[in-house]
């Protein structure tokens, strides 16, 4: 009777042991919040637990590319760009997510996905099937320090030139006292520093190939841009810029150690959390700068979005998952945890920017972020005509390579290691070798 009663617990053991799913993303403050709330997620669905690997940028990329082309199953959640996922999509790697939102009407009601945004739904969306859902959107901004430049005199323009950030950036530029002109990304990666740098280029009027395919790298629009960029790292940026990308620079900003920063959108909410940044109540906010070439591409379109591979096993668990992550619950989860709407991850629900505390907490800069998002536009983004979509990418597979090789280069200029010139000829060499190869060139 006593083995029969151990083995009737260990087949009801058996029978409710938690679902474990393992979520891959990256180490951006939103997504840490995400994994310290993640506690919240296993109280409602507690036959799932969750398993985190957490990786800087670059590092997430490699691994999450590799796991899904491979089919090895790793990962039963990842966290995927607004690039790689129509890419994806088309390769098979994705479990659509249209007919699991069909399957689960009660989860598909409280969700809504009316309510995201329209823009950002249709880049999730291949052949009318949505293939993840957003996390947060972006665009990029300009951000300032507004004590610093009261110090200098300085008034900082809605929308700035390049040419007037460098010259404010000399202005409050004081290394002596541990503050720095601007800090830009000079950490290699398609994602890093050419992402910031591609749309300096759209605004110096460049572009990474022409009509026929063929690399515009060593054009003068990129050497004036390339020269610009590397000259006011140098001369205005904190040093070993080259080990700075996103997280680092976000870093750097709250800390009072930057006169300005100009980089995602998504940094105005985390910039604007006292429990988080000693400049909350002095920074500022403008648009992205525009060149001398054009207005065009200098707000970028990015969204971070969770996805699902097509090789997990634990597809049920994953879509409660990732369906919770990115709630209009999650969203006053965050808010009540950060205790300020400001904090919340933004850029995805027409509702969060219809709260009224949300309005209150953002207001400082919740319409320049939308603005800057609405005008994002992937078909629209250079001088001259382009056979490709994309604002700081070129929407093509090969290009996660090419442009983390062209982030190299560009980082190799910064340091010294090479010259604007040698950087710009590696540049154009590997660009049409991309075309050529991948079969754009005819």
């Amino acid at each position: 009777m006593k083995r029969l009663l151990m083995l009737s617990l260990a087949l009801t053991a058996t029978a409710h042991a938690a679902t474990t799913i393992t979520i891959a993303t990256v180490n951006n403050p939103d997504m840490v919040t995400m994994q310290k709330l993640s506690g919240e997620f296993t109280k409602k669905y507690p036959d799932i637990t969750t398993k985190w690997v957490v990786l800087p940028e670059n590092e997430l990329r490699q691994k999450v590319t590799l796991d899904v082309a491979s089919g090895a199953g790793s990962f039963d959640v990842a966290t995927v760009g607004a690039y790689e996922v129509p890419i994806w999509a088309k390769n098979g790697w994705l479990d659509p997510l249209t007919p699991m939102f069909a399957k689960n009407p009660e989860i598909a009601k409280s969700y809504d996905l009316d309510d995201v945004i329209p823009g950002v739904r249709a880049a999730l969306t291949v052949n009318k099937n949505l293939y993840a859902v957003p996390f947060y959107a972006e665009s990029s901004m300009t951000f300032y320090n507004k004590d610093l430049f009261k110090a200098a005199g300085l008034t900082m323009p809605l929308q700035p030139t390049w040419s007037q950030i460098q010259g404010f950036a000399a202005k409050v530029h004081n290394p002596s006292k541990g503050v720095y002109g601007i800090c830009l990304r000079g950490l290699p990666g398609w994602g890093e520093n050419a992402a910031v740098f591609s749309t300096v280029v759209n605004t110096f009027g460049g572009r990474w190939y022409d009509n026929d395919w063929k690399a515009q790298l060593d054009s003068p629009a990129w050497k004036n841009a390339m020269n610009f960029y590397v000259d006011t790292i140098k001369k205005y940026g904190p040093p070993g810029a080259t080990g700075n990308g996103f997280t680092e620079n976000l870093t750097l900003m709250s800390q009072g150690k930057c006169g300005m920063w100009v980089d995602a959108t998504v940094a105005a909410g985390l910039l604007s959390d006292p429990g988080a940044s000693k400049v909350a109540k002095s920074i500022g906010f403008a648009n992205a700068p525009v060149g001398p070439g054009t207005p065009k591409g200098n707000h970028w379109y990015w969204s971070w979005n969770l996805a699902i591979p097509k090789s997990t096993k634990k597809e049920d668990a994953a879509f409660k998952f990732i369906t919770w992550a990115t709630s209009q619950e999650y969203i006053a989860l965050v808010a009540k945890e950060k205790g300020t709407w400001a904090s919340v991850p933004p850029g995805t629900r027409t509702s969060t920017y219809n709260n009224a505390n949300y309005k209150k907490a953002a207001g400082a800069f919740s319409g320049l972020v939308q603005s800057a998002i609405n005008s994002a536009d992937v078909t629209k983004a250079t001088k001259d005509p382009v056979p490709y979509t994309g604002i700081q990418y070129v929407a093509i597979p090969q290009f996660q390579a090419l442009g983390t090789q062209v982030g190299q280069f560009l980082a190799g200029a910064i340091s010294g290691q090479t010259t604007v010139d040698q950087a710009l000829k590696q540049a154009q060499d590997a660009a049409n070798k991309v075309a050529k190869e991948g079969g754009y060139q005819k």
